[in-house]
C-alpha cells in the first residue's frame, strides 16, 4: 500500500474471532502475535485473520514474521528488538509493506528511523504479563522525555505506546505526544470487548493523521 493511515488504536491478538469482534466495533488495525508455532499453523491462523481484516478494510500486521507477511499479502510486520533487524526486513519486503519496530530508548527510535520504519512501538508503559522479556518500565516521564527529544532531531514518526495500558491511561499518554496506543488484554480481558474497543477509539480519534 503506497498510502495508508497509521491507526491510533492497535489491537494485538492471537485469534481471528477476537480480531473480528474488535473490527466489528470499529478497530481498523490488528496485530497478530503468535509464538512457537510451526509455519503452516502460523499461516493458517494468519490467513483466517487476514480474511477478517479484508472484510472490514482493516490493516493486518504480523508480529515477527516478514516471510509470512510477504507470503500471504499481509499489510506489514512488527519487529521486536530481538527479531529480524528493520533494515533486513525492509530489504526483504520493499516499500509496499508497513514495518513497525519496538523501542525502549531514544537511541533505538533513531536507529529504527534511519532503517526505514513506518512507526515505533515504544514501551513498556508499565509491567505487563503479555511479554516474556520485559525492557525497563518507561512510565509517563519516560515517554515525555523521549517524545520531547524527537523534534529536536527533526524526526516526525508515529510513536505508539505499549505495555499494560488501560483506558484510563490514554489522556495522560496522549499528553506526552504519543500518536496512539497498542493494547491486548485491556480489550481481550474486558467484560465487553466490543464496548471497550469503542471507548478506546473515542479517546483516540483526535490523534489520527495520514502518512505517506
Amino acid at each position: 500500500m503506497s498510502q495508508y493511515m497509521i491507526s491510533p488504536l492497535q489491537y494485538i491478538t492471537t485469534r481471528p474471532e477476537q480480531a473480528d469482534a474488535a473490527c466489528h466495533a470499529g478497530a481498523n488495525w490488528i496485530q497478530l502475535r503468535l509464538k512457537n508455532l510451526a509455519y503452516a499453523d502460523w499461516k493458517a491462523i494468519a490467513l483466517e485473520t487476514l480474511a477478517v481484516c479484508r472484510q472490514y478494510n482493516a490493516t493486518l500486521i504480523l508480529n515477527d514474521n516478514p516471510k509470512l507477511a510477504a507470503d500471504i499479502g499481509a499489510d506489514g510486520v512488527h519487529l521486536g528488538q530481538e527479531d529480524m533487524p528493520v533494515a533486513e526486513a525492509r530489504a526483504l519486503l520493499g516499500d509496499r509493506f508497513i514495518i513497525g519496530g519496538t523501542a525502549n530508548t531514544l537511541e533505538t527510535i533513531l536507529a529504527h528511523h534511519r532503517d526505514g520504519v513506518n512507526y515505533v512501538g515504544l514501551g513498556p508503559f508499565r509491567f505487563t504479563t503479555t511479554k516474556e522479556k520485559l525492557s525497563p518500565i518507561l512510565g509517563l516521564d519516560g515517554y515525555a522525555r523521549i517524545l520531547s527529544a524527537l523534534p529536536q532531531r527533526q524526526i516526525s514518526l508515529p510513536v505508539i505506546a505499549i505495555g499494560g495500558i488501560t483506558l484510563a491511561d490514554v489522556p495522560a499518554l496522549l499528553a506526552t505526544g504519543v500518536y496512539g496506543v497498542a493494547v491486548s488484554s485491556a480489550i481481550t480481558g474486558a467484560s465487553d470487548p466490543a464496548a471497550q474497543t469503542r471507548l478506546f477509539l473515542s479517546q483516540l480519534t483526535t490523534s489520527t493523521s495520514f502518512f505517506e
